[in-house]
C-alpha cells in the first residue's frame, strides 16, 4: 500500500491531497491568515495521524474480535520546542464506547496500541529522505 499526501500552496490558495494507492480524497485547509502556507501546522497534522490511525484501528480490532464498538474518542498531544528541533513526549489518550465487558475494551485498547501503524513508525523512528527538488 503506498500512500501519499501533497499540498499546492500560493497567495490565498491551498489545496491538500492526500491518497492510497492512488485513490485521492481532496481536505479542506484554510490558507493562513497571511495567505502563504496552512492555518494547521505539521505538529497539529501528525498528531491527527496519530488519532485518525488509533481510532479506526480500534474498529478494525474490535471488528476481529466481534466487539460492537459504538463510538471511538481519540485525543493525542505532544510537545516541540524551537523551530528545526524535533517533538517530544508524544502520548494519547481514548475513550471507547461498547457493550463489551470493560476487561473486554482495555484488552482491546491495548492490543489496538501494540498494532497501530503509525504509533509504531514513530516508535521506530523512520528516515525521512528528500528525494527530489525542482525551481520551476
Amino acid at each position: 500500500m503506498e500512500i501519499s499526501a501533497s499540498i499546492q500552496n500560493s497567495l490565498n490558495s491551498h489545496s491538500v491531497t492526500v491518497a492510497t494507492n492512488g485513490a485521492e480524497k481532496q481536505l479542506q485547509i484554510a490558507p493562513r491568515e497571511t495567505g502563504y502556507g496552512s492555518s494547521v501546522n505539521g505538529g497539529e497534522m501528525l498528531l491527527l495521524a496519530l488519532a485518525t490511525c488509533y481510532c479506526n484501528d480500534i474498529y478494525r480490532e474490535a471488528a476481529k474480535r466481534n466487539i460492537n464498538v459504538e463510538s471511538v474518542e481519540v485525543t493525542s498531544f505532544a510537545n516541540f520546542g524551537s523551530p528545526g528541533e524535533p517533538g517530544g513526549n508524544f502520548r494519547y489518550e481514548v475513550r471507547v464506547a461498547s457493550n463489551a465487558s470493560k476487561a473486554e475494551i482495555e484488552d482491546l485498547v491495548r492490543h489496538t496500541d501494540q498494532v497501530a501503524e503509525i504509533h509504531n513508525t514513530l516508535r521506530k523512528g523512520v528516515d525521512v529522505d528528500l528525494i527530489h527538488y525542482q525551481n520551476p
